[in-house]
């Protein structure tokens, strides 16, 4: 691990060099394994052929290639690709069952084909590289328009727009703009962008990154950095999710979380936030949760936030003794409880500096011990993640001080500071030319280590929560959005923010629900909620005192509306972790962006207040002050309305009705979603009856995932997959429910069928069903179902 450090850093020391012409071609040489070595007059190009569909490049001007680093990109190793080479005097052409590439060799250029000899991507020299930095500059399509490029809170659409990709808050600004400047903002930034044209190209580099998509030249983009190497994917669709898919096979496809992630997480201060400090209590955690419990409201996961520690001598609230505030007595009693109230998780709020307490001197100690990062003027405060040693010092000596007590997990905070400015203090961290290769992939392997640790020491899947990322972060999750304060401004950006970060690879994700700051607007508090219950990850915490923000202390409705979603959420818990497993294996998204599913249609490239929740679901969060009504667009299919049950046709606007109570959602055609009871908290009981609400609409599928909700098990083929089938006509519908598949066993289960349609007898393998109930077009059949064998139900 110390050398993968030296492998990022030491490109720093190269000079840099004017990458603006990689020259003519005077070789081409195979290298194997599905790789070509292409020496020009002025750099030298490789290409690998990662699959049919993706394809790296790298260009060094300078003939050196660094070693493969372990922090952004998971998978170096591909299977062999059916690659064809042929060559004439002016050019090259690879091709491979779904590309053609063709290299003019004078000068060097790329241009990529589909099978069928459409232009995906070409290289152009019309927009040179700015001096002092190496990249890529190619032709932009008249109808191309870019989705991706991470965390941000301004744009879905970058198409004519700029943008520079640094894990950080945003500089040059006070506290009270900067932290919360939308444009700004970029606390999970990630390099790779998915083209309408079919394509996306991840820039597989950690130094920052500036992308002008048209900006300078409405005829061109680039992308470049201070990178002395210019290395990038293309990967190849040509639909959005099929290139998603590509770049988590490069990146690292996102594990599954335990199931009871998909319930309610909750953070608190301990009932005293800053400036309170002394208010806090090992009581107060427990007298919250038991609160939730005596109004029913289900939660399944806790985290204590900063105030947990005490503040050291060195760095303040922005660094971590591991050593409890003075105020917190018997914590390990404070954890039996928490645990004795049926939370399947508690966790606690950490920071990556080492600090001195008033009784432990981790600090002295990791710095005697070599273990933080060097800093100028003093041997340094930042745990050094990239170093294994380091990291089992800080375990031993520090983590496994909380986790005996019973702490679970980690909230990982201000992953960016290290080597710029913190959010909370002055605090830059590590300096020099060296750390601009570093600063990106630190939180990285900041999360990485606390994911790994208790993952291992838990004996069970691992679970982590963070605000900084970058490409890979997907691997050790989950991120939420950042401190952004309770004010209706900032609710449609942080929408915008999940949407972005669901392009980028990242299927968890979660924000403050009401905001963060500043004590919040009942209204807006609810219809944040609303929307944090339809999102990857719920999670509810703020730092305002004393009101925080559980729902009680909102009024009456607020409450009420609260347990309202948080009861809906618990029985879509099958769907939810069925749409987890969706993300896992092919990367998409648990909250998706409608540009993912409709990327042919030009109405949905700048929605940034609705998105599809799962693949069935449409959900309009309401982010307009006192609304009545709002405006939602409904992309091709058919449409139900949830509330009212109405259908609609696709590919138009409505003006719909949204009381407070209702958030606006939409089913789409086909839907198959399945339901549980509600339960109040994950694994409560077992759930032996699934309802499978149907909106039949021709053909249409989905299957229901299972496994034991805890164990890495499922790696190895422990799960249980069962395909429900929907085929529906005129009058009548078929649904068939297959043999579960897999080597998770499950018992049988009861089927509650609720078809939105009016049918009035139904037939299981020829055998007559009771109508169990027929209201507002919705009819109700129960079946008990036979895992081993497939059901087959006739409806009219």
């Amino acid at each position: 691990m110390k050398n993968i450090l030296f492998v990022l850093a030491a490109v720093c020391i190269c000079p840099l060099i004017v990458a603006q012409e990689t020259g003519r071609v005077r070789n081409i040489s195979s290298e194997g394994d599905n790789s070509f070595h292409l020496k020009t007059s002025d750099a030298d190009v490789k290409i690998k052929f990662c699959t049919p569909s993706i394809v790296r490049f790298r260009t060094s001007w300078n003939g050196e290639f660094r070693e493969e680093e372990p922090y952004m990109v998971s998978n170096y190793h591909w299977d062999k690709v059916d690659v064809r080479r042929k060559e004439t005097a002016d050019k090259v052409t690879f091709q491979t069952d779904r590309l053609n590439i063709e290299i003019e060799k004078d000068p060097f250029q790329v241009s990529i084909y589909d099978k069928s000899g459409n232009l995906l991507s070409s290289d152009t020299s019309a927009t040179p590289i700015p001096e002092g930095h190496s990249g890529i500059a190619k032709k932009l399509r008249a109808d191309e328009h870019f989705f991706g490029f991470g965390e941000r809170m301004d744009f879905l659409d970058r198409r004519g727009k700029e943008v520079t990709l640094n894990v950080g808050r945003g500089l040059g600004k006070p506290h009270i703009t900067g932290a919360y400047n939308i444009l700004e903002a970029n606390y999970a930034p990630v390099p790779f962008f998915m083209s309408t044209g079919g394509y996306g190209i991840f820039y597989h580099t950690a130094y920052p990154s500036t992308w002008d998509m048209g900006k300078s030249d409405p005829e061109t983009y680039r992308f470049f950095s201070e990178d002395p190497e210019a290395d990038y994917y293309f990967i190849y669709g040509p639909d959005l999710p099929a290139i998603l898919d590509g770049y988590t096979s490069i990146t690292g496809k996102s594990p599954m979380l335990p199931k009871f992630a998909m319930g309610l997480h909750v953070g608190t201060y301990s009932g005293g936030t800053w400036g309170h400090e002394e208010k806090t209590s090992a009581r107060y955690p427990v007298a919250l949760v038991e609160k939730f419990r005596k109004f029913h409201i289900p939660v399944d996961v806790l985290h204590l936030d900063s105030t947990w520690r005490m503040f050291g001598e060195n760095g303040g609230s922005g660094a971590t003794t591991f050593e409890w505030r003075e105020t917190f007595h018997d914590t390990g009693k404070m954890f039996d409880s928490l645990y004795a109230l049926n939370l399947n998780a508690v966790g606690l709020h950490v920071r990556p500096r080492f600090d001195n307490g008033k009784k432990l001197r981790l600090l002295d100690k990791a710095r005697e011990a070599g273990y933080v990062y060097p800093e100028p003027g003093n041997s340094g405060e930042f745990v050094n993640f990239f170093d294994e040693d380091a990291v089992d010092w800080w375990w031993k000596n520090g983590a496994m001080l909380v986790a005996r007590q019973g702490a679970m997990f980690f909230k990982t905070d201000e992953g960016s500071a290290f080597g710029r400015k913190a959010n909370e203090s002055d605090k830059t961290g590590p300096q020099g030319q060296e750390i601009k290769s570093l600063h990106n992939v630190f939180p990285i392997a900041y999360a990485r280590a606390p994911y790994e640790k208790y993952q291992e020491y838990n004996n069970m899947r691992g679970m982590n929560h963070t605000r900084e990322g970058y490409a890979g972060i997907q691997r050790y999750p989950f991120i939420w959005a950042g401190d952004w304060p309770s004010e209706w401004q900032y609710f449609e950006p942080v929408i915008t923010a999940g949407l972005n970060i669901g392009m980028s690879g990242v299927g968890y994700w979660s924000h403050n629900m009401g905001g963060f700051e500043h004590v919040a607007d009942p209204e807006l508090y609810i219809r944040w909620c609303q929307f944090g219950f339809f999102s990857p990850v719920a999670h509810l915490f703020g730092m305002e005192h004393p009101n925080y923000k559980e729902p009680w202390n909102y009024g009456e409705e607020a409450q009420r509306i609260f347990k309202q979603y948080d009861d809906l959420r618990y029985s879509l818990i099958p769907y939810i972790y069925s749409t987890a497993y969706q993300n896992h294996k092919t990367g998409m998204p648990l909250m998706r962006a409608l540009v993912l599913e409709y990327k042919d249609d030009p109405n949905v490239y700048t929605i940034t207040d609705q998105y599809l929740f799962g693949e069935s679901m449409l959900i309009c969060p309401v982010t307009t002050k006192g609304a009545k009504t709002r405006i939602v667009y409904l992309p091709e299919g058919k449409w139900t309305n949830y509330w009212t049950g109405e259908q609609f046709d696709g590919k138009q606007y409505l003006n719909v009705l949204c009381p407070l109570d209702q958030m606006p959602v939409f089913i789409k055609g086909g839907a198959i979603i399945p339901g549980q009871e509600v339960v109040q908290y994950v694994g409560e009981k077992d759930v032996d009856t699934i309802t499978l609400d149907i909106y039949p609409d021709g053909n249409s599928s989905f299957t229901l995932y299972d496994d034991d909700g805890k164990s890495l098990d499922y790696q190895e083929g422990q799960y249980a997959l069962t395909r429900v089938e929907v085929t529906s006509g005129e009058d009548q519908a078929q649904v068939t429910i297959h043999p579960s598949e897999g080597k998770y066993k499950l018992g049988n289960r009861t089927y509650n069928l609720r078809l939105h349609g009016r049918y009035s007898t139904a037939e299981a393998d020829g055998k007559p069903l009771r109508l169990q109930q027929e209201k507002d077009g919705v009819s109700v059949f129960s079946i008990p179902g036979n895992n081993r064998k497939k059901t087959t139900i006739n409806l009219k």
